[in-house]
């Protein structure tokens, strides 16, 4: 898993590579919540899922938590670019619920 995130008219993108599992979320929610915290004042966050190859039920944890997080101070999270495979897990998840798809 290789995050990056870069800011830009007040949104935050964060850029997921590789694989959001059990194995690589303890990294995941380190560099995610890092990333939120120096980003300053911030308008939105969006994840984008374009080189994210696999995800499972605690990718999905991942996401929720900082949903949490953000929710509090009134930050939306939006999704952007899944993959087909990573389309279908976040649909089933309900997911886009509560972070649209852009």
């Amino acid at each position: 898993m290789e995050i990056k995130y870069a800011q830009s008219k007040g949104k935050l993108y964060i850029y997921l590579s590789g694989e959001l599992d059990e194995y690589t979320a303890r990294y995941a929610k380190s560099e995610i919540e890092s990333a939120i915290a120096s980003s300053g004042n911030i308008s939105c966050v969006v994840f984008n899922f374009s080189k994210t190859t696999f995800m499972d039920s605690t990718g999905i944890g991942v996401l929720l938590g900082r949903y949490k997080i953000l929710k509090k101070v009134g930050i939306p999270i939006y999704i952007q670019s899944p993959s087909v495979s990573i389309n279908k897990i976040l649909q089933i998840s309900g997911i886009y619920e509560i972070m649209p798809k852009i």
